[in-house]
């Protein structure tokens, strides 16, 4: 899990928090209660999961509980890999 926790922060940084450091996002904090990703923001970070992570993401799943933290999206991905 933690290798999916390294490439989440990498992507978020990457992509949406160009100028921050690292240590500005903790792993439980909302993404969109911090205003680092938007609507479409998700889109990309869904698009990012089933490249990167080679997982489906069904409709049904397009959650809080799943995509609005890092720790919420480890556990996602842990569990559509399995």
């Amino acid at each position: 899990m933690a290798d999916a926790i390294t490439k989440i922060r990498t992507f978020i940084f990457d992509n949406f928090l160009f100028d921050a450091e690292s240590s500005d996002l903790k792993n439980d904090e909302s993404f969109l209660d911090q205003g680092i990703i938007d609507s479409t923001g998700v889109l990309e970070l869904v698009e990012w999961l089933e490249d990167e992570c080679g997982i489906e993401v069904e409709d049904e799943e397009l959650i809080p509980e799943n995509l609005d933290s890092v720790n919420n999206l480890a556990a996602f991905i842990k569990k559509k890999q399995q």
